[in-house]
């Protein structure tokens, strides 16, 4: 995605992000030149998981992520789930890139709301699905 190949992280800023991600889809870092002309593939898993451990963020919960200059990857409980979420990455990316034109300051969202429409859905408590 676009997000991807700017290095940046795509923020929570409505609720069709937070009924799939509870968060920002993280950026990785830029792989190094070793990375790169080593096992690039393997080393590509390395960073996605380095990504999700400096940052504490749970792969279960943010079922995506950005590959620095590469693009994004999903996963999900099986290979429908993870084209969904795929999709729906897409969709935020798209309406992410729109809104931040419309407003270049554009705060995340607030947390209650995230943790309404993620929780409500995936939360131990969950009550709702669409």
């Amino acid at each position: 995605t676009i997000w991807s190949q700017a290095g940046l992280d795509l923020p929570a800023w409505g609720t069709t992000h937070a009924d799939y991600f509870y968060g920002a889809i993280p950026c990785t870092r830029q792989m190094t030149a070793e990375e790169i002309n080593g096992e690039y593939e393997y080393q590509t898993g390395e960073v996605i998981i380095e990504t999700f451990e400096e940052r504490g963020r749970s792969p279960a919960q943010i079922p995506a992520v950005l590959v620095h200059s590469h693009g994004p990857f999903a996963w999900g409980k099986n290979a429908a789930d993870a084209v969904h979420n795929a999709v729906v990455l897409e969709e935020c990316a798209y309406m992410g890139l729109f809104s931040r034109q419309l407003a270049p300051q554009l705060p995340a969202m607030q947390n209650e709301l995230l943790d309404k429409h993620y929780l409500r859905k995936h939360g131990a408590n969950a009550y709702y699905g669409q």
